[in-house]
This record gives structure tokens, sequence and C-alpha cells, in this order.
């Protein structure tokens, strides 16, 4: 660690699906937030630390910043919103290929109240002719009086350096609060039960993405063969949903296992056996309790 260490809080806030999980995931180096096509993808804050010789940035993903249809969306704002003033920085996220959308004044109108430096990213300029950037970046400007506006490209790591660079220069000193191999400060459980839901996301369409919740009902150390043993429920809100979840002779199942034990094999570093089932919980997304025992507690944001 070198004299006159960095170190601070920065939440990356945005409509959902701009890209908040992808930079997250570039930036730490490793897979910790689960990636989707799906908006509402994230619905806990994950935090993602990265370390180096100077610094050490503990970026928080937050839900995307969405108008609530259930207790669950409840939670998922006010997640994102009660961490804008514990936090050294934010990062505003937008999709420079959308360009402004419906939401974005929601976001904003918050985003005037927040003491911390706000930094206007616009994501996935890949994507985009750099010509379009401009008007974009006019458009904004009147909006808020951004500490910088940054474009980049979460997905091919365009200009992803930079943004790292000014963020350490707007950081406080202090201590490293995290151990320098350390890259979140979520327990196993919940990062294997985001790669789970992950592959439910990837595989099943419609309404199936935002009725299910995963809850890990069981880790075993490694046994006689060398193996992680590990108990998981995906939860659904309806029989229908549960035939779905398990497909044809158990096929759309074994699936979601197969890809699910790849990420967890390389974040636990060894074999593992995953046993899945499904259960069927109604309504479970407007129950308090339910969200409770699935992760989603009141008391945590």
């Amino acid at each position: 660690m070198t004299e006159n260490f960095k170190s601070g809080f920065v939440t990356i806030v945005g409509r959902p699906n701009v890209g908040k999980s992808t930079f997250m995931n570039r930036v730490i180096g490793e897979k910790i937030a689960i990636m989707s096509d799906k908006p509402q993808t994230t619905r806990n804050k994950i935090q993602g630390v990265m370390t180096d010789k100077e610094s050490q940035i503990i970026f928080i993903d937050t839900p995307g910043i969405h108008k609530p249809k259930h207790k669950l969306g409840d939670y998922m704002v006010n997640v994102a919103e009660n961490t804008l003033n514990e936090v050294d920085a934010v990062l505003f996220m937008i999709n420079a290929e959308e360009g402004y959308g419906r939401g974005d004044q929601f976001i904003i109108d918050r985003l005037q109240r927040v003491d911390q430096p706000v930094f206007l990213i616009i994501n996935k300029i890949d994507q985009v002719h750099p010509d379009d950037l401009l008007p974009l970046i006019d458009q904004y400007k009147e909006m808020l009086d951004f500490e910088e506006i940054i474009p980049i490209s979460a997905l091919e790591g365009n200009n992803v350096n930079h943004l790292i660079g000014v963020l350490k220069d707007h950081l406080p000193e202090g201590p490293q609060f995290y151990p320098e191999d350390q890259i979140t400060d979520h327990p196993e459980r919940f990062v294997i039960s985001e790669f789970i839901r992950e592959k439910v996301l990837h595989l099943t369409r419609e309404e199936i993405p935002h009725s299910i919740a995963v809850v890990i009902e069981g880790i075993e150390p490694r046994n006689e063969h060398d193996k992680v043993q590990i108990q998981a429920a995906i939860i659904v809100e309806r029989k229908s949903q549960k035939g779905i979840i398990i497909g044809k002779q158990g096929s759309m199942l074994k699936e979601i296992g197969k890809r699910a034990r790849r990420d967890i094999e390389s974040l636990l570093g060894s074999k593992v056996y995953l046993e899945l089932w499904v259960k069927v919980q109604k309504d479970w997304r407007n129950k308090q309790i339910q969200l409770s025992d699935f992760g989603y507690r009141e008391d945590e944001y």
C-alpha cells in the first residue's frame, strides 16, 4: 500500500439494462454480477472491490431505477435510491444507443438532491457512430451539472481505464477496507444463487425471468469424489412456470444446471455437484415475509 492511498465507494445508477453489471465485471476482472438482456436483472446491491497499489474502489451495482409494479420492485428501487448519499461518487450510466428515455428524468430528479459528484457515463459507444455522441452530450448537459461526462464501452473496454483514473483523482485518501484479493463483499451463497438465476434469465422468455428467485438450501464441502455438493431451489409463482423451468423430461432444468455449474466451479475452484429443484410459492413478489426469506430484506437498504 502506497503513501497517499485512496479509497472510496462509488455507486452505479441508471435505467435497467444500460450495462451496469457488464461495467462492474469489466473493472473487477471477474464475473460477480449477473448479466442479461432483460431489464431489472440486478435485485440487490452488489459490491465489487477493485484494488491496486494506489487505491481501492468499492463499486456498488444497484438495481435499475424503474416504476415499481410489486413489493419486489419497491425493494429494488429503494435499494438503488438509498445508496446515493452513502458514497463518494455516483456514476449515472446511460445507453448511447437508446439515448434519453423514459425513466431518465425520474433518476435525474433524484440526483439533483445528491451532494456527491455525479459523473455521466455514456455506455455502449461501440454501438453508435461517434458523431451521434455530441448531441447526446449536449442534451444531458442541460439536465444536470455533471462533474464530468465520459463515454465508454463496458463490453469492449473502450475508455474504461480513463474513467478509473478520473475516479481515483476524485477519491479521498483513506484506508484499504478489504483485503487486496477480495473482489466482493457478498458471501459465496449469494453469488452462486445469482449464477443460477442468470441461467434461467438466459434460457426462458415472457414472464418467467422476473417471477423467479433462487434459494441455496445447502452447501457441503468436498466429498470423497472431490466435489462440493450444492442444493438449490428455484422459486416460481405458478404451476405452469414450474413446468417451463423443468422442461420436457427435465431438459430445461438440466441445461440450467449444466450452465450454472461451469460458473460456480470457476468461482469455487473446485468440481461441483449441483442439485436443482423447482418450488411454487404463489405471488411471492408481493409477500414481505417471502421476500425476506429469499434475501430481499427491508432492513438491508
